[in-house]
């Protein structure tokens, strides 16, 4: 069962989105005990621009907005004794605790990004069973399948400024360090399946460093090589909120988004927000292919949208799938399957001159006679007009040097000869 709710979970959203900035104030200034001011950073995913993700191709097959919720779209503002004690009813192992920082993001979800929360509430019936399971696996507190949420904004192709990728917004780096492959024609890292894995097995190493989970997760956005130089400047001191001040800006508001995504998606019903009616994609299998094949090429022969299919395989980076390389996994529908299996001669020679163009062999045209250049020496590379010696300084001027400057030289080399002698 639990593997069929993965096969049917991996009908994802072909979200080919990048970061996106939005109009919004991207950093929060505030003020702690002392009165000095703090800068925060807002995680970049949490300026998305909701509605780029609204008109791809799978946020319009299988989502849409709920016309019969009855909640007014108003957020309402509650005491701060109200916000306490409902972090700390949610079933989590990980301190979910209060301050004004959370906030402040807390206040970001339910205001300007209510539309985002209802969208990633309506994600969430996709994605969520495939977090679980990885972290699961791992034995890991599954309030980590939020992570995501602040990393990505649940878009499985999102790209940051500096070049993290998919939804867990792996570095290209640590992505292979955990087995992602990436070349020129795939990312796995766009790849949900395998991406949480290779996430749930890298929260797991960083817990074993630092033995802390806020520790653990800012680690997880800036480095545990950062992580340990704040733990060192704060004099060894390892809770997250005490070597906060040595933190990098996004990472000191980290922590505080990921405390708030998971406030907003328990209590979203309290903010008046409603989730996106998520309606059940066809299931999914796949076929493994030993040549390479186009998308394009079975989308003709098989009748289905090459947007879907792109959607079902978001690892492949220009919609080739290389299986002369090695074999390689393509994701269908369902009652797409046989159709594949009874047309696959036919898909790999559809249009294979237009689609897969790299050539295995070449002729070189040898009916001509070959076109030899030729030029009326002027000058040695050495010498310029009248015999003078000529040198190129660093800045590509040319000296020159007079003969009687060689004439010199010439007298020294005598005299050196007659000495040896």
């Amino acid at each position: 069962m639990k593997k069929n709710l993965l096969l049917i979970a991996i009908m994802l959203f072909g979200l080919n989105c990048g970061m996106q900035a939005q109009t919004e104030e991207d950093e929060y200034v505030v003020t702690d005990a002392n009165g000095d001011e703090e800068v925060i950073d807002v995680p970049e995913a949490l300026s998305v621009e909701v509605d780029s993700l609204l008109n791809e191709y799978y946020s319009q097959m299988y989502l849409d907005l709920d016309n019969n919720c009855n909640y007014k779209d108003i957020n309402p503002t509650f005491d701060t004794e109200v916000y306490i004690e409902r972090l700390q009813r949610m079933p989590a192992l990980m301190e979910m605790s209060y301050n004004d920082v959370v906030r402040k993001f807390i206040d970001r979800y339910s205001g300007r990004l209510r539309r985002s929360v209802a969208y990633w509430l309506g994600a969430a019936n996709f994605y969520m069973p495939i977090f679980e399971q990885a972290l699961e696996t791992y034995n890991l507190p599954l309030e980590l399948k939020y992570l995501p949420v602040i990393e990505s904004g649940l878009a499985p192709t999102a790209v940051s400024r500096v070049g993290a990728t998919g939804l867990w917004q792996f570095m290209l780096a640590t992505g292979k360090q955990y087995g992602l492959k990436v070349n020129t024609l795939v990312d796995e890292r766009r790849d949900p399946i395998k991406a949480s894995d290779a996430a749930a097995r890298y929260l797991r190493d960083l817990y074993r460093i630092f033995g802390d989970w806020n520790l653990v997760i800012a680690a997880y956005n800036c480095g545990p090589e950062r992580i340990s130089r704040a733990i060192h400047r704060a004099g060894g001191e390892k809770d997250y909120w005490k070597i906060y001040p040595y933190l990098p800006q996004e990472t000191r508001g980290y922590v505080p988004a990921f405390i708030a995504a998971n406030y907003i998606m328990n209590y979203y019903c309290e903010h008046n927000i409603c989730p996106m009616r998520t309606k059940l994609p066809a299931k999914s299998d796949t076929v493994v292919v030993n040549r390479d094949v186009h998308l394009k090429q079975i989308a003709a022969v098989c009748d289905i949208s090459v947007e879907e299919l792109r959607t079902l395989n978001p690892q492949y980076r220009h919609d080739i799938v290389n299986g002369t390389s090695e074999p390689s996994a393509i994701r269908l529908p369902q009652h797409i399957i046989n159709i594949f299996i009874d047309n696959e001669d036919s898909i790999y020679v559809y249009d294979a001159e237009n689609l897969l163009t790299r050539r295995a062999i070449t002729d070189v045209d040898d009916s001509q006679p070959i076109y030899k250049r030729t030029t009326k020496k002027s000058y040695s590379r050495s010498k310029g007009r009248r015999g003078k010696n000529v040198r190129t300084s660093r800045r590509g001027r040319s000296k020159v040097s007079s003969s009687r400057s060689s004439r010199r030289t010439g007298k020294s080399k005598s005299r050196s000869r007659r000495r040896r002698r």
